[in-house]
């Protein structure tokens, strides 16, 4: 869904006022300023949104629950669910996926180690 072009960047494609956001994430380093940022930047309803939504999506990749049982273990709505299976699995985007396997990768690094 593209964002809406209104505010002070009128001037700006939506792509690049996209651009500008993830570039500003890519320069946090922690997760306390991931934290901080993300408080700033979101509404406490846009925060648990955002952490329903990943909080299903690795649910979903265990493959271990169906959506009602996620939807009775979380609260979150099954069409959320429904959207965030879809996304994970069918659209081209793929981030979900992309962090997921990255996630997988490092600890799957961090237990040969041991």
């Amino acid at each position: 869904m593209p964002i809406k072009k209104e505010g002070a960047f009128k001037d700006r494609t939506v792509e690049q006022q996209e651009t500008d956001l993830y570039q500003a994430i890519l320069k946090l380093k922690t997760v306390a300023e991931c934290q901080a940022f993300f408080q700033d930047l979101c509404t406490p309803a846009e925060m648990i949104a955002l952490c329903d939504r990943w909080r299903v999506a690795k649910l979903l990749d265990e493959e271990q629950l169906s959506y009602r049982d996620i939807h009775q273990k979380t609260g979150v709505s099954l069409a959320t669910i429904g959207r965030v299976a879809r996304f994970l699995t069918q659209e081209k985007y793929q981030g979900y996926r992309l962090v997921l396997d990255r996630i997988k990768k490092s600890n799957d690094s961090k237990n040969d180690s041991k």
